[in-house]
């Protein structure tokens, strides 16, 4: 971002000298500027326009935008002494008289006191909504809940906000869930912004769509992803892990460490380690996946042992003799031909010289000792 602004003030009266550029990027940071000094009783805001080198067509907007409002508010705001590129683009765009860019500022310099603003600082959360869209809502809640025309405003400043909600989407697009969703979620928080806003309030609508969008975004992936919950402490880290991972890796030109993350974020390697971990442990692998890179056909599933029933006859195996050592000569001899020869009851009672009711009966006594004996 190229833009440097300093502040000289006066009564109600404020000089904004801008040098650089003004073009998308850095237009917020102007815009809220404009708002902290109307907010602290400034009526006439003269914007010094003779060191910006370019001013693109989004700015211009802008620029109408707050004009109007200063007007609304019974102040003004100037635009004066453009020159070169960015005088040419005020007069292509019609507005250059509008704004007074042909003016001078009327602040002799030795009465400025050009205080630079560290741009940095300002919070401009809200910056990249359109700023029609506050103008248009003020307009839908003042006609009657009757009037046709409500819904084709609606459905207007729906349509205007959506690529800002979008973006906000993009912003959680590291978190692990499709972008298409994200934006979906993100549509239906503008949408209870639309509905939810009330102009009478006195904000912008984006200080108000801003964290609508945002906190529905939130509450996406507290409650709908994953199969398994992690502490709503560590998912909302893991939200700013991901943009912290992005701006540090911009700065430092390589990927951040741990630590980097730790000092960037004001927490403790432990937690970053916590949060990388849980994000793993959210979303189990499959049993359906492919069980390596070269193996298509065989899954994590076809991989897994499965009880093997072996293992309790071998157990029985070993504990069947000494209870079988346990019972009379006799009944152990019934259950050897019974179960070992495969002799019916009345073949081992001929052989034993005993009636078949004898031997059914002696049968059941020696099965029903070692059941005991082996459970």
């Amino acid at each position: 971002m190229d833009l440097q602004v300093a502040l000289s003030s006066r009564r109600d009266e404020t000089l904004i000298e801008a040098s650089g550029v003004l073009d998308y990027a850095s237009t917020p940071y102007l815009r809220q500027v404009v708002y902290e000094r109307f907010d602290a009783g400034s009526h006439l805001i003269t914007i010094d326009a003779s060191r910006l080198r370019l001013i693109d067509a989004a700015s211009i907007n802008v620029l109408i935008y707050l004009r109007e409002r200063a007007e609304r508010a019974g102040g003004e705001l100037r635009l004066t002494e453009a020159r070169g590129t960015a005088l040419a683009a005020l007069e292509i765009a019609g507005v250059a008289k509008e704004l007074d860019a042909y003016g001078e500022p009327g602040w002799p310099v030795e009465q400025r006191q050009s205080v630079p603003v560290d741009l940095g600082t300002l919070h401009i959360g809200h910056g990249h909504w359109p700023v029609g869209a506050t103008e248009l809502l003020r307009e839908l809640y003042s006609l009657s809940p009757s009037d046709h025309r409500r819904s084709r405003l609606r459905e207007e400043v729906i349509a205007l906000c959506l690529p800002a909600a979008r973006n906000l989407a993009r912003r959680y697009a590291g978190a692990g869930e499709p972008v298409g969703d994200l934006a979906q979620v993100a549509a239906l928080g503008l949408v209870k912004a639309v509905d939810g806003f009330d102009p009478e309030r006195g904000i912008e609508f984006g200080a108000y769509a801003n964290p609508t969008v945002t906190g529905e975004l939130k509450r996406y992936f507290r409650d709908r992803t994953g199969a398994v919950r992690i502490p709503r402490r560590l998912q909302e880290l893991r939200l700013q892990l991901n943009k912290a991972r992005e701006e540090l890796n911009s700065r430092l030109g390589r990927p951040p460490t741990a630590q980097d993350l730790a000092a960037h974020l004001d927490a403790s390697v432990e937690e970053i380690g916590e949060v990388e971990q849980a994000a793993h442990l959210q979303r189990p692998m499959s049993f359906d996946a492919p069980a390596g890179a070269d193996q298509d056909e065989v899954t994590l599933a076809d991989l897994i042992g499965g009880e093997d029933p072996g293992y309790e006859l071998a157990e029985l195996r070993a504990s069947l003799p000494p209870a079988i050592a346990g019972l009379p000569e006799r009944e152990q001899r019934i259950i050897a031909l019974r179960f070992y020869g495969n002799l019916s009851q009345n073949e081992i009672a001929a052989r034993l010289g005993l009636s078949q009711m004898h031997v059914s009966r002696l049968l059941t006594h020696a099965l029903g000792f070692l059941r005991r004996r082996l459970s």
